[in-house]
């Protein structure tokens, strides 16, 4: 066996050593002979490194310097999740607890690899189960965003993602024309567990850091999305038929004539919904729900299915769509345009002006839409009554308004949260920040939406009851946590707000209630925000459980098949189905959930990753600017805070506050002065000073106002302290040299 040299792997094979020899016992002896090191320095790293090891509870002292193996003989599966400083975490998929896993136990895995960690008993004094990867199942991805630096004979890829821990090495032949300095996309194509950097190659150059396109296709890259499809799956596109068949429209019914409309953002370009409306009699109306019928042009074992599936979502930037599908579906022929007949899948209702449901008609229909709005437009009609379709319009209006209150009886939650737009100019820099407005508008299509959700979801499980039970794609959202929610009631607690916490309902209704509460109020943003990080995460599943926040037994998704690929399952599951057809394979349903649900956090990253940006680039222009801000984090490392006016959030470094030595205490969640005991907590309000605006990382770095001040003291007192020390060294070697002579 070759000596060792290096403590790491040094370590590793001591680790080996005992995790294949679980009976044996050994002193550091008899380490150093078995692994044939004779140094005594390295025989002192050894004993150094079996106390560290004991102290991690990998190994147990069972006699006096005399070890054994504590190894848990036994795998487990796991997603990795790291950290920022290097670590990580074993997400077991089954719930357990979470395996902690130390930067020198990855062995190469990333952030979202699924691995197979082997998991070590605890030791004294360990409290948490730690283990170390011994294999990568599923790499999440292999490229990955950064700056080229280039040297005379080799480069590397400076990855842009903090949880990236090593940058990727390129060989010069490998660079493909990429400069020193260039934001670049590379691809991992090797990585030994004895190489401290992964090998790669350069895919795409991007451009130059800080600029608008190349930031923006970095953000795209970055979280796994493309803006170009591959070619084989434009051509299936660019294949399908625009017109539509006499044989297709007489096997559905006919909406043609039916007064048909969209209601959307004024910059929409793909419309996956219409609203039908029919007066039947004095009072009662048929409304009809009409979404694009994707699955009518997107079949099963397609090249576009699997990229569909791939992507599973739109991705919505400050200043593009990622679409899902390929424009000439997404912005063409899926697309509900004014003005055109149109394939599409209904949920028709017969309501009275109580927004009862008489009854409901599910199936596939061809339209003809008359009309489309803007939400703006709508709005004027719901407020002044005039202009085309008005009447209709403010019907809806009211019922969907007697949906709303019905959800809201029955328990639903006000998720309600200040979104930000941004105004662009030509070159897309930001010229101002404001709040997204939602009015009646926008929640008359919601609650249709919604309506039809529930409607076809329940429809479906009340299909397949006892053995017949059909497999579904349901959208499913769990009741809180009881620690989640006692830590939102703490906090709230803090502005003088309570919660009630004896039942689902009155959880809901305190919610609702703190939530009118504060509209206006400095703390509304951040009381918002916690209240939506402490109700458990959304997702799909074929397994039926009820959404707690909407306060229905039954929701699937159904209505964006444009923009959401479980609406297209959704869609093929239910034809089917009305069409008397088997239950789908479940292990394969939920497999496909699972990715949806992965693609659509990913997907609200990328999307918050871009208003990041752009909420930095703005932010810049206000260097050395004051502004009120409202504490909306604490870490051991600083305070998040929030500038009121602009949303937008940056840092306060603990070690820049300069009246006194501050400590983070995670137990109060709050950051105290050891001397002065001044606390910084949730929901406090600072005014900040903007020290650093970085449009490449993303970062905006704050100081407490007055703090400036301190820290020009605190240095200017330093260098006079050294002075003072300089010269009491001076006078004392005069005083030597005068002894000496």
């Amino acid at each position: 066996m070759t000596k060792l040299t290096n403590e790491k792997n040094l370590r590793k094979q001591i680790e080996l050593l005992f995790a294949e020899n679980r009976k044996k016992a050994y002193n550091y002896k008899q380490v150093s002979a078995t692994l044939e090191i004779n140094s005594g320095e390295l025989k002192e790293t050894i004993i150094k490194l079996l106390k560290t090891l004991e102290k991690e509870g990998i190994i147990e002292e069972i006699a006096d310097g005399k070890f054994t193996a504590l190894f848990v003989s036994s795998f487990i599966e796991c997603r990795m999740q790291l950290t920022q400083r290097g670590a990580g975490f074993g997400i077991p998929s089954d719930g357990t607890p979470d395996i902690y896993i130390g930067y020198e136990h990855l062995n190469t895995a990333l952030n979202g690899d699924i691995v197979k960690i082997n998991i070590f008993n605890k030791g004294k004094g360990v409290e948490r189960i730690a283990g170390e990867v011994v294999e990568i199942i599923k790499r999440h991805k292999m490229e990955f965003v950064g700056v080229v630096q280039l040297s005379a004979n080799y480069a590397f890829l400076v990855c842009d993602d903090a949880k990236m821990y090593a940058d990727i090495y390129i060989p010069i032949p490998k660079l493909n024309k990429a400069k020193n300095g260039d934001k670049a996309i590379a691809k991992i194509t090797s990585w030994h567990p004895n190489d401290k950097n992964p090998f790669g190659e350069i895919m795409e150059i991007l451009g130059k850091p800080g600029e608008h396109q190349t930031e923006m296709h970095a953000i795209i890259a970055e979280f796994g999305f493309s803006i170009k499809f591959p070619e084989e799956v434009e051509q299936e596109a660019e294949k399908i038929p625009v017109k539509i068949t006499k044989e297709e429209i007489a096997k559905r019914q006919d909406f043609r004539k039916t007064l048909t409309f969209t209601i959307d953002p004024e910059d929409a370009k793909d419309f996956d919904d219409a609203i039908s409306f029919k007066r039947v009699k004095e009072g009662v109306y048929e409304i009809g729900v009409h979404i694009a019928d994707v699955s009518h042009y997107v079949n099963v074992g397609t090249k576009l299915d699997d990229e569909a599936l791939h992507r599973a979502t739109s991705v919505y930037l400050v200043d593009r769509t990622v679409p899902m599908l390929p424009e000439k579906l997404s912005n063409g022929v899926c697309s509900l345009r004014p003005n055109e007949e149109k394939l599409t899948f209904s949920a028709v209702f017969t309501m009275n002006d109580d927004g009862d449901i008489l009854g409901y008609w599910l199936g596939k229909t061809v339209i003809y839409s008359d009309r489309r709005f803007t939400y703006e437009e709508a709005q004027e009609r719901i407020e002044n009554g005039k202009g085309d379709v008005a009447t209709e319009i403010n019907i809806l209006n009211d019922i969907a308004k007697k949906l709303k209150d019905k959800r809201f009886k029955n328990g639903a939650v006000n998720f309600e949260t200040e979104e930000v737009k941004f105004k662009l100019d030509e070159n897309f820099k930001p010229t101002g920040i404001f709040k997204k407005v939602r009015k009646d508008a926008h929640k008359l299509i919601e609650e249709f939406m919604l309506l039809a959700n529930r409607t076809v979801a329940e429809d479906v499980f009340k299909m397949g009851k006892g053995e017949h039970k059909r497999t579904f794609v349901y959208r499913v959202h769990e009741h809180p946590s009881d620690e989640k929610l006692k830590v939102f009631t703490n906090f709230a607690s803090r502005f003088g707000y309570s919660i009630q916490t004896n039942s689902a309902k009155a959880i809901a209704k305190s919610f609702n209630d703190l939530l009118v509460d504060v509209e206006g109020k400095p703390e509304q943003n951040i009381i918002q925000q916690m209240a939506v990080r402490s109700m458990m995460k959304a997702y799909y599943s074929t397994k039926k459980t009820s959404h707690y926040g909407l306060a229905f037994d039954y929701y699937t998704h159904f209505t964006s098949p444009i923009r959401r690929y479980p609406d297209l399952m959704a869609h093929r599951l239910l034809f089917s189905y009305l069409h008397k057809g088997k239950s789908a394979d479940e292990n394969q349903y939920e497999a496909m959930c699972k990715q949806s649900s992965a693609m659509e956090v990913q997907a609200a990253d990328a999307e918050r990753a871009s208003i990041k940006y752009k909420q930095v680039e703005y932010i810049k222009d206000f260097v050395g600017h004051e502004f009120m801000g409202i504490i909306s984090g604490v870490t051991e490392w600083g305070m998040y805070v929030e500038i009121s006016d602009y949303k937008c959030e940056g840092m306060v470094k603990l070690a820049s506050l300069a009246d006194d030595y501050y400590e983070f205490d995670a137990n109060n969640q709050w950051i105290i002065g050891r001397k002065t005991h001044k606390k910084y907590q949730l929901g406090n309000q600072l005014q900040v000073v903007v020290k650093n605006a970085d449009i490449v990382k993303r970062q905006i770095d704050l100081d407490i106002v007055g703090n400036a001040d301190l820290v020009r003291i605190q240095k200017s007192t330093d260098r006079k302290l050294k002075g003072a020390k300089r010269g009491d060294r001076g006078k004392k070697k005069n005083e030597v040299r005068k002894r000496r002579r």
